[in-house]
Parts: C-alpha cells; sequence; structure tokens
C-alpha cells in the first residue's frame, strides 16, 4: 500500500498560487454537463446533543481518474465553533491513497472563484459597480478573482466589523486594489451597485434585495450553520436563480429549502447551474430583474484543485 503525499496548509497556500483555479472550475463544470464527472449529494453527519457535525462531500474526476472525498467538522465549543476540513484523494485505477490535503486554503480559493466563475458568466458585460458584503479571508479572495472580469469603475466593500478594525488593518483592505473604498453603511455600499457579491458566514439574511435601487447580480456562499442564508427566502421568487449545481444546491441551500417549505417556491424555477450555463444548455439572466446566484460548494471543486496540487507535486 502507498503512502499518500500530505499538504498542509502553508504548502497548499503556496501551491494554489501557481494553478489557475477558475479554469481549473470551468473545466469541472463542463465536464459535469458531459457526465465526465459525479457530484453525489452531500452528507450531513449530526453529532448527539447538538454538539457539531460533519459535512461529507464526494465526487469523481473520470478524466483525470481520480476519486475525492472532503470532510468538514463543525464543532460546538464555548469559545466559537472549531471548523476544519481535509480532502483526500484516491486513483480509480490502483484503488490506493494519493493525496490527503488540508482543505482550508482549496475551500477558500474554490468558494471565491467558483462565484467568480458565475460573475464572468452572469453579470451585464458593462457591469461597472461592484459591491462586497464581508471583510474576512473569504471577502478578500472574492476580490481576487473578480478584480478584472469587468472594468469596474469603483468597487466597494462594507462589513459590520469594520468600524472594529484598526487603521492598519483598513489600509490593509483598501491596498488590495486601488479601486476599493470602504462604506461606512450597507446603504452606500449597495447604492447603484450591479454585481453584489455575499462574502459572510451568517446564518440569517444580510441584504434584502427588494430594497435595491435596480436589477443587480447577487452572489451567495454558504457556512456550516444550519439553513444560513444570506438573503430573505420569500425573495427567490422575484428573482431569476443560478446555483452551482442543481442537483444538490436546493436541498442544501438555506434560502431554498425556507422559500419551498414556506412560501411556495419551487426548485425547478432555477434556470441554471454553472454546467448548463458554460456549456450553453441553459440562458444567461437578461438582468430585467435581480439574478440570484447562489453556491454551497462542492466535494468536487475540492477534489479538482487537490488534483492540480498533486499534479503540480507529482508531474509523473
Amino acid at each position: 500500500m502507498s503512502t499518500p503525499l500530505v499538504i498542509d496548509q502553508q504548502l497548499a497556500r503556496h501551491l494554489l498560487t501557481q494553478v489557475d483555479v477558475p479554469r481549473i472550475l470551468r473545466k469541472l463544470f463542463r465536464e459535469l454537463a458531459a457526465g465526465q464527472a459525479v457530484q453525489p449529494p452531500q452528507q450531513l453527519v449530526e453529532f448527539p446533543a447538538g454538539a457539531g457535525d460533519f459535512i461529507n462531500y464526494g465526487g469523481v474526476l473520470a478524466q483525470e481518474r481520480v476519486y475525492g472525498v472532503k470532510t468538514s467538522p463543525y464543532i460546538v465549543r464555548e469559545a466559537g465553533p472549531l471548523v476544519t476540513a481535509w480532502t483526500l484523494l484516491m486513483s480509480m485505477d490502483s484503488g490506493q491513497p494519493l493525496l490527503l490535503c488540508d482543505a482550508g486554503e482549496l475551500t477558500t480559493a474554490r468558494t471565491a472563484a467558483t462565484t467568480a466563475v458565475a460573475v464572468d458568466a452572469l453579470a451585464a458585460s458593462n457591469a461597472k459597480r461592484l459591491t462586497l458584503i464581508g471583510s474576512g479571508a473569504i471577502a478578500q479572495a472574492h476580490l481576487h478573482y473578480a478584480r478584472d472580469l469587468r472594468p469596474w469603475q469603483d468597487i466597494r466593500l462594507f462589513s459590520p466589523s469594520l468600524a472594529q478594525k484598526s487603521a492598519e488593518q483598513r489600509a490593509a483592505l483598501t491596498a488590495l486594489d486601488p479601486r476599493l473604498a470602504l462604506a461606512n453603511s450597507l446603504e452606500e455600499a449597495l447604492h447603484d451597485a450591479d454585481v453584489i457579491l455575499l462574502c459572510t458566514s451568517s446564518a440569517t439574511p444580510v441584504i434584502d434585495p427588494a430594497q435595491l435601487s435596480k436589477p443587480a447580480l447577487i452572489t451567495s456562499i454558504s457556512t456550516n450553520a444550519v439553513r444560513a442564508h444570506e438573503v430573505p427566502p420569500q425573495c427567490l421568487a422575484d428573482m431569476d436563480v443560478y446555483c452551482d449545481y442543481r442537483v444538490t444546491t436546493p436541498g442544501s441551500a438555506g434560502e431554498m429549502c425556507l422559500a419551498a417549505e414556506q412560501h411556495g417556491w419551487d426548485p425547478q424555477a432555477i434556470i441554471g447551474d454553472l454546467p448548463q450555463v458554460l456549456s450553453e444548455q441553459a440562458p444567461r439572466p437578461d438582468l430585467q430583474r435581480h439574478a440570484f446566484f447562489r453556491s454551497i460548494g462542492l466535494g468536487l471543486e475540492d477534489i479538482a484543485l487537490a488534483n492540480a496540487l498533486y499534479r503540480l507535486q507529482n508531474p509523473a
């Protein structure tokens, strides 16, 4: 039995700078559309007495001849929840383990890059104003991957935690891009925005699309909190809805579950997912009303990135 390569967080961070993450994800979504990749639903394994859970994400990349699984614990503690993640890569030919990779950096990169792939596919070609809600590592990664997708005239960022940040921390944020301005309020950040990236760990809505001044593309991500959602569930009926993978997302995304249960929303109303959009099997939005893109994160995204890092270390 072979011993798998182990990649820790520091090495993963270094290796990710050497790969084109959005390109890898676009290839993955096209393989999903072509039936060359398999993404089962995620598995939630809850601890007794509400002490936390593990979410397991598996998947197969047939062309790469690898199976992988990412497992992510959410451990409740008095000091705050602990969330970690590891990705295991195995050969479809030998059945042997190839790689065990700390998935923290993979998760940040693939979450933000998936949003960027969606923005590139769904945002208006003449979009000029980009807004980010959130200021942590995920938000900064969103900016990294989205900053060159359109000729943004201005980029605004708002987070409730901005008021608690030091001058040095605020300066570090504005140094990320010369167009970036820190907004003093949520309303200021959202004003006249063409694309709004929600990059928070909030379990409850952070914006109400009904209060926006014009149609926008709104993107939203997941956190481990049960049925977390960054927009009100009832607003889905008034938006053109897209997602990362329609086979799995409606059953896990908090606002989609709640909209279906409480507001009569039908998941069949999803216009398209990224495999369909990138393979031209679903239309792009006309932005006559808000477009909403929801990603829950696919195990295959982590697996594809883990495979790319493995190939870097084992080019043969």
